[in-house]
């Protein structure tokens, strides 16, 4: 370990292996740490399920009715992929897929007035959807027209509207659309989790509802992946990717200190060896001292022998409830994967409910998402803090990843990676710098 590395990672989560990924295919020389035994850290899938009760401080074991220990990969953190989104690329890009499968997410519904309906995803089903009258849905159809058709880049396609001035609640209002339509495009289409987007120029809502819409054209039906055994396997998939390119990986190491020098980082000692490096990237349970509390959520896991009722039986789907639905600031989300992803035994499902907790009382918050999920078989309860960094790491060369946010996709984590990727290297992200270079796949070829 006494080595001089470009850059040490510390934490195996998502945003770090994607990182220690990128950095190996760069070039740079990288080692990646981590005080636990198994890869994750946050986001990681937990198994066998006796593991998850000894995490969450039950003291039974599982019943028998649960099946075997070993079938169950249990993700801590709940998020889905967007097909056409950017961890998709990153994926596509550093070919990781080769280790991995995916499967589409059934449905995406979103809760009104107490029962939940199927996000519409073709003109057909928009038209057939419960959520609108016949002339809500005219108008509807319009604005969808008018989003699909817009590009930046040509005012003809403006209608009037300036992607950079107008607000998104004044193109709402240019197509007359009602309040639950507002709802349902601004939190299950866009994906919004407050209202505060109404108030800003309306690129980004457009963008982000393209995105929806061109992720839900590549499958048909949702716009979301979901990984078999579970989200742990993609901060492994990329752990394999910088171990290819000569990364060093180390797990159960604990992380004695991290060494200065004159303001900046030199190094990380463990088990009373040094090793020195010019830039660490970590998550922010490494370095309490350079991060601060941003908020809080709270994630429920709900152990099920049913689907979820008004889902078509699905076996995997997403459940949005609007905060406006429930007197709230922010979104619930529902995760629910199941048996067919090998996450669960067999006729088991595996439902998450988070959401950004904004009271004294977080359980009393999630409850009208535990709701639609009756009866539950078990269910564990997280709250976690969420931190960010109070630098941006130029002087000391520390840059912190984020906290994993209530969204339910992958978004925000990758817009994490490219700014911490911008700060370490000084040049903007770019997707291109992820290909393997040719020739370059170390005897994988004859797999």
């Amino acid at each position: 370990m006494d080595e001089e590395y470009d850059v040490i990672v510390l934490g195996t989560g998502l945003t770090e292996c994607i990182l220690s990924g990128i950095m190996s295919v760069n070039g740079k020389k990288v080692l990646h740490m981590d005080r636990n035994p198994y890869y994750g850290g946050e986001s990681s899938s937990i198994t066998p399920l006796e593991e998850l009760y000894k995490r969450f401080g039950i003291s039974d074991s599982p019943p028998e009715s649960m099946g075997r220990g070993r079938d169950w990969n249990v993700d801590l953190i709940p998020k889905f992929l967007m097909a056409n989104g950017q961890l998709v690329k990153m994926l596509l890009y550093t070919e990781v897929t080769r280790y991995l499968d995916f499967k589409v997410v059934e449905g995406s519904f979103v809760y009104k007035g107490g029962k939940i309906y199927k996000v519409p995803s073709t003109e057909t089903e928009a038209l057939a959807s419960n959520l609108m009258g016949m002339f809500e849905k005219r108008r509807f159809r319009k604005f969808l027209v008018f989003v699909a058709n817009f590009d930046e880049n040509d005012p003809k396609t403006f209608e009037g509207v300036d992607p950079k001035l107008t607000t998104m609640g004044e193109v709402y209002k240019k197509f007359d659309l009602g309040q639950d339509v507002v709802d349902f495009t601004g939190h299950a289409l866009a994906l919004y989790r407050t209202d505060d987007y109404l108030e800003q120029p309306c690129l980004e809502t457009i963008n982000r509802i393209k995105l929806y819409s061109e992720s839900l054209a590549r499958y048909g039906k949702s716009p979301y992946l979901y990984p078999l055994y579970g989200l742990g396997e993609l901060p492994q998939g990329f752990a394999r990717l910088s171990a290819i390119y000569g990364g060093t990986y180390m797990l159960n190491k604990p992380v004695d200190e991290i060494v200065m020098e004159g303001g900046h980082v030199v190094g990380v000692k463990s088990e009373g060896e040094v090793a020195r490096c010019k830039q660490l990237i970590c998550d922010p349970s490494y370095i309490p001292d350079r991060v601060h509390k941003v908020g809080q959520v709270i994630r429920v896991i709900c152990v099920l022998s049913h689907p979820i009722k008004n889902t078509n039986d699905a076996n995997s789907c997403q459940i949005i409830i609007p905060q406006n639905q429930v007197n709230r600031k922010s979104d619930i989300y529902v995760c629910m994967i199941s048996y067919a992803h090998n996450v669960a035994a067999q006729g088991k499902y595996i439902a998450i409910a988070s959401t950004t907790v904004e009271t004294s009382d977080p359980e009393a918050e999630i409850e009208p998402a535990l709701e639609l999920l009756e009866p539950i078989d078990q269910k564990f309860v997280a709250i976690s803090d969420m931190y960010e960094p109070t630098d941006d790491g130029t002087d000391s060369q520390i840059f912190a990843s984020r906290s994993y946010d209530a969204t339910t996709h992958f978004e925000t984590t990758c817009n994490d990676i490219k700014d911490i990727y911008k700060r370490t290297t000084g040049s903007d992200f770019d997707f291109e710098n992820m290909k393997r270079k040719q020739n370059d796949v170390f005897g994988e070829d004859e797999q």
